[in-house]
């Protein structure tokens, strides 16, 4: 596959990270519908930052995205936007969040970009993670 790169007015790029992020003490709260409707989240929030999701999955204590965006738009910027509106959606959707913790995601997260290990080795990493 040739390495593709993305076009818009006057950038050309490759842009690509891998982020994980827990819930608040990593509970395993991401489960009984609340991983669906996360990633219809994150895909409706994503399109609206023009953020590529290349790839997703949510487990019961961690999320796992590959991300694919303009670097005009910082790495901490799409961070913050999909866990805010996240939060904030879920905790009013699952009440029962709410008294599981005091709020639902953690401060910190992890990334690192993507062209050390190949789109195609994370995007298996990211894929395999439920057969775990």
């Amino acid at each position: 596959m040739p390495f593709e790169y993305e076009h818009k007015k006057g950038i050309v790029f490759k842009n690509q990270f891998h982020v994980i992020f827990c819930p608040k003490y990593r509970r395993p709260v991401l489960v009984d519908g609340v991983d669906v409707r996360l990633k219809e989240i994150f895909l409706q929030k994503a399109a609206e930052l023009e953020v590529k999701i290349v790839s997703m999955e949510v487990m019961p204590d961690h999320v796992h995205l590959f991300l694919s965006f303009d670097p005009r738009l910082g790495i901490h910027q799409v961070v913050k936007a999909l866990k805010a509106v996240s939060s904030r959606l879920l905790r009013e959707e699952f009440p029962w969040l709410r008294s599981r913790i005091p709020c639902l995601w953690t401060r910190s997260y992890f990334t690192c970009t993507v062209g050390h290990l190949g789109e195609e080795a994370v995007k298996h990493y990211i894929e395999q993670q439920k057969g775990v």
